[in-house]
């Protein structure tokens, strides 16, 4: 499901996708939208945060590679 689109015609991330938040410039899980903003999760879990949609774009693969392999290490410590 997509967010909306861009006027460049890219698409935005939709629920349950990878996103990045811009303004912050964080990885997270889009987990859906509410008062028009997006709510999105750290992929690791945790708190929730809003971000406003347009801030809401696609991570470059060096960055969606980035937060996985993260995410996986921690893992790994957990013995998970």
């Amino acid at each position: 499901m997509l967010l909306s689109m861009a006027s460049n015609q890219q698409t935005r991330p939709g629920i349950g996708e990878l996103a990045k938040d811009s303004a912050r410039n964080r990885i997270g899980v889009v987990m859906g939208v509410v008062g028009g903003r997006v709510q999105m999760r750290p992929i690791g879990g945790g708190k929730e945060w809003d971000v406003m949609p347009d801030n809401v774009v696609a991570p470059s693969p060096r960055e969606e590679l980035s937060a996985r392999l993260a995410i996986r290490n921690g893992n790994s410590r957990d013995g998970l």
